[in-house]
């Protein structure tokens, strides 16, 4: 009695794993079938003047691995027009106006599906980001000169440029759709990300700095020591000036890509 019992045990055991293995063979040939990789494109990154792309490769039953590349030319504050509608202070609209920015930034990153599938459902993706932003940004400052018994205040402008590089992690929300066998709909519902930054601006004057430039220049400068969290220190000479940054790096991400699977 006791060994069939035993038998008719191992059968059942034998079938249970012959069944499982068929079910994840059937599983891994659909992902085979329907393909392995999707590359998408971040079509809500151009209301940023950001071109944004990303390489998805299933390496699991619901786990897959993907790198994103974004990179946007230098050009100036986006929506500029609905900027300065924001902005009451004309001091303040005119120290930003001309300021330009561009940036190149890689994001490798983990993702795993809640769905039924690779590719489908809800998903949450740890992720780590290197990003390079390069800015102009034309500095206005005032000098005041003394001539006998009249003092006169003169506004002057140097043009700082440079780069901030970025090394941040974090996590991203997200959930992707399928809508046709090749097409795919993914959107990235909310990232956030923390790290460091490093990076400074420089620039020059054609005709150089005076003693009075010199000064009224360190002191406009100084104001940017307030900055929080940020370590800021500044350098002016008859040549121009340079300032560096060292602190923390916050980023927050979200997007709408369309994708093609193959």
């Amino acid at each position: 009695m006791q060994t069939n019992f035993t038998k008719n045990s191992l059968l059942l055991l034998l079938t249970l794993v012959f069944c499982s293995a068929g079910t994840i063979n059937a599983q891994e040939t659909k992902v085979e079938k329907d393909g392995k990789n999707l590359v998408k494109w971040n079509i809500a990154a151009l209301a940023l003047k950001n071109y944004s792309f990303q390489y998805e490769r299933a390496i699991g039953k619901k786990i897959s691995a993907a790198v994103g590349v974004r990179f946007a030319p230098k050009s100036n504050v986006p929506f500029k027009s609905n900027v300065e509608k924001l902005i009451d202070d004309e001091e303040t609209w005119n120290s930003i106006k001309d300021f330009k920015m561009g940036n190149f930034a890689i994001t490798p990153e983990i993702r795993f599906y809640t769905g039924k599938g690779v590719f489908r459902g809800f998903y949450v993706a740890p992720f780590a980001r290197y990003a390079k932003y390069n800015a102009e940004v034309p500095f206005n400052f005032e000098v005041e000169v003394t001539n006998g018994t009249n003092t006169v205040t003169r506004e002057e402008q140097i043009n700082l440029s440079g780069d901030v590089t970025t090394l941040t992690g974090g996590l991203l929300f997200g959930a992707q759709w399928k809508l046709s066998k090749l097409v795919y709909l993914d959107w990235w519902i909310l990232g956030a990300s923390y790290g460091t930054s490093k990076g400074n601006i420089s620039g020059k004057s054609a005709s150089g700095f005076d003693a009075d430039e010199q000064d009224a220049l360190r002191e406009a400068l100084k104001d940017l020591e307030d900055l929080p969290l940020i370590k800021v220190k500044s350098e002016v000479n008859a040549e121009g000036a340079k300032v560096d940054f060292d602190g923390p790096w916050a980023n927050v991400r979200a997007g709408l890509s369309i994708g093609f699977r193959f």
